[in-house]
């Protein structure tokens, strides 16, 4: 017998499930082999002789062997920092408001906006700060959207009749295109599920 729409999803769940707990694992064994502790705050640090290892790997700046075409984008790149922090607080802000009084829970930042790379020794300075600005802005793009799908899933949880690429993971349960009775049914049970933090 053909599995129905919903229980493939239960399945795609529940392997997805899986694969976290076996990138997990393998974190745990990657955290042990290269000595990654936990200094007295929870952030991931090294041993000493780790730490000392991993900087025999870094490399100079050299940023006269620079190619110009990385030279010529870096204000572009760079540039990109103030969309992003205008982003990173307007969507803070709007969550505030808008979520709070819709009784929505809020997204929490800090499980998108990691940054922890710059405390590897391998890297050289600008290494560094391109880590920071590649977590930083990704972690604001993650969380901007979790946002918006929560206000998606809040208002209009209805799928397009079109096909959506790189749709988030809230898409795969909103109400058919064109299913107004579904759509009435269940717009209430959406939202009593975002005020229960799912």
């Amino acid at each position: 017998m053909a599995e129905t729409l919903e229980q493939l999803i239960d399945r795609l769940r529940q392997v997805e499930a899986e694969v976290e707990a076996a990138f997990a694992a393998r974190a745990a064994t990657h955290a042990v082999e290269h000595e990654v502790v936990r200094d007295p705050a929870g952030q991931p640090c090294f041993k000493a002789d780790a730490l000392r290892r991993q900087k025999a790997h870094r490399k100079g700046l050299g940023l006269t062997r620079v190619p110009w075409p990385t030279l010529v984008t870096m204000p572009l790149i760079y540039g990109m920092a103030l969309p992003l922090f205008l982003l990173d607080v307007s969507v803070s802000v709007y969550q505030l408001g808008c979520f709070t009084a819709w009784g929505i829970v809020r997204v929490k930042r800090s499980e998108y906006v990691v940054i922890d790379r710059h405390r590897l020794g391998y890297l050289n300075l600008v290494q560094k700060l391109n880590c920071v600005f590649c977590g930083y802005g990704n972690g604001v793009i993650a969380y901007a959207r979790e946002i918006t799908a929560r206000t998606e899933q809040y208002w209009c949880p209805i799928k397009h009749a079109l096909k959506v690429k790189g749709s988030h993971e809230r898409y795969a349960a909103f109400q058919a295109y064109g299913d107004a009775e579904g759509y009435v049914k269940s717009s209430g049970a959406y939202r009593e599920r975002l005020k229960r933090g799912e």
